[in-house]
């Protein structure tokens, strides 16, 4: 078959367009919890999001169509680090400073079996659509760190 004619796969499309961040695919009823019927229009169903904190993209599609954290109503973690970790269930950087400094992992621990239960609405209360847990721990242990 004669290469001219043949569409290489492109490796880019999961890359976000403004910072080259690989993108974490979202659903459709994540994007219906954070975007308005308008923003949904603009942009493809199979969008991504971008989890670099730096980056003002939120959501992405393979044709570099984006969603900014500016365009967003609610604020969205980690864009906006005063955005709860955990939309579901509230905890802030703010209360996982606070278990380190207490000493202890009651607040952590709660919400990360919270996170597993069925009550956790990921889908429809997290900007990238999944379980928190990953992001709180991260949060905690650089915490910890950074207190030694």
């Amino acid at each position: 078959m004669n290469k001219a004619f043949v569409r290489e796969p492109d490796n880019t499309a999961d890359l976000c367009p403004g910072c080259g961040s690989r993108g974490e695919p979202v659903g459709s009823e994540t994007l219906k919890a954070f975007l308005t019927e308008e923003q949904r229009k603009a942009i493809a169903e199979s969008a991504a999001f971008c989890p670099s904190p730096k980056c003002d993209v939120v959501y992405f599609d393979s044709f570099e169509r984006t969603i900014l954290a500016a365009e967003i109503e609610r604020p969205v973690y980690p864009k906006d680090p005063t955005a709860p970790i955990c939309a579901c269930f509230g905890l802030t950087r703010d209360d996982i400073e606070q278990d380190v400094r207490e000493g202890v992992t009651t607040r952590v621990k709660a919400v990360i079996e919270k996170a597993k239960s069925p009550a956790a609405r990921c889908a429809e209360m997290a900007a990238n659509g999944r379980p928190c847990i990953a992001y709180v721990q991260k949060y905690y242990m650089q915490c910890l760190n950074e207190k030694k």
